[in-house]
C-alpha cells in the first residue's frame, strides 16, 4: 500500500493520499489550506488516480482545497452531515461573523458533489477499505477512517484531530466539547490494537500503543472510561 503525505498550509494540517500501490486509483483526505499544489505533486510523483476526497471534519484547515481539488479531478468529497455547513461557512465554525478577513481569498463552499458519512459505515474505495467512526469532541461531526491489518502491513487509523501524537484535538471552538472528546477516545481509539499505526491530522505518525502508554488524555480514560482528564489540550490546529 502506498500512503503519501504531507503537512500543508498555515496550520501545518496533514494531508493523506492512499493507493493501493503506486500507478492505481487513490483516495485523498482531508485537501486543507494550500493543500492543492502538495496534492497535484503527489499525483504526479506516483502516477495515481484520485476517485474521492474524504473528509475527517469540516475545519478550513482540513478543507479549504476540497473545492479545486474535487473539481480538478471530478470526484466526489465525503463528510458527516453535522460538518457539512463548514464547507460553505467557515467563519460560524471558527465563531467569527461573516465579513471577517479569514486568510485572505479563500475557495470556500461545495463541490458538485457531496456524499454524507455515517458512523459505522465502511467506504469501498480505490480498491481499499475504510471504516468510518463518528468522533465528536472537536467538532460534532469529525469522524476517523480505519484500515483494516493484512498479512503485510498493520492497522491504519486515520485520526483527523480526535487523537495526536502525545495529545488531542482542542475542544474550545464552536462544536467543540471535552466530554464527547473522552468518550470518543474511549469509544473509538481503546478498542484498537496497541500496533495500528496512526495517522493525524497535525503531527508525526504514531502508534496506539504508544499513545496508550504516554498520552495523558488516552491514559485517563483507559483508567477511568471517561473523566475530567488533564490541563486542557494544546491549540493545535483549527
Amino acid at each position: 500500500m502506498l500512503i503519501a503525505g504531507f503537512p500543508a498550509g498555515a496550520w501545518g494540517t496533514n494531508c493523506y493520499l492512499v493507493a493501493p500501490a503506486a500507478g492505481e486509483e487513490c483516495v485523498i483526505i482531508d485537501p486543507g489550506h494550500q493543500a492543492a499544489p502538495g496534492v497535484e505533486e503527489a499525483i504526479r510523483k506516483h502516477r495515481l488516480k484520485p476517485v474521492a476526497v474524504v473528509l475527517t471534519h469540516g475545519h478550513l484547515d482540513h478543507v479549504a482545497s476540497v473545492v479545486p481539488v474535487c473539481g480538478a479531478h471530478d470526484v466526489p468529497a465525503w463528510i458527516h452531515p453535522e460538518d457539512r455547513y463548514m464547507m460553505s461557512d467557515p467563519e460560524k465554525a471558527l465563531g467569527r461573523s461573516i465579513g471577517m478577513p479569514l486568510m485572505g481569498e479563500l475557495t470556500v463552499g461545495e463541490p458538485d458533489d457531496v456524499r454524507e458519512l455515517t458512523d459505522g459505515a465502511r467506504l469501498d474505495l480505490a480498491g481499499l477499505e475504510f471504516s468510518v467512526a463518528h468522533a465528536p469532541g472537536h467538532t460534532k461531526g469529525s469522524v476517523t477512517f480505519r484500515m483494516p491489518e493484512s498479512t503485510e502491513i498493520p492497522s491504519v487509523f486515520f485520526s483527523g484531530d480526535l487523537l495526536f501524537a502525545g495529545s488531542i484535538g482542542r475542544t474550545d471552538l464552536p462544536g467543540g466539547d471535552m466530554a464527547e472528546m473522552l468518550d470518543s477516545l474511549a469509544r473509538v481509539c481503546l478498542p484498537l490494537d496497541d500496533s495500528t499505526v496512526v495517522l493525524s491530522g497535525h503531527g508525526p505518525q504514531t502508534t496506539i500503543g504508544q499513545e496508550r502508554a504516554a498520552n495523558p488524555y488516552l491514559r485517563q480514560v483507559a483508567a477511568t472510561g471517561q473523566g475530567a482528564g488533564p490541563t486542557a489540550p494544546p491549540r493545535r490546529g483549527m
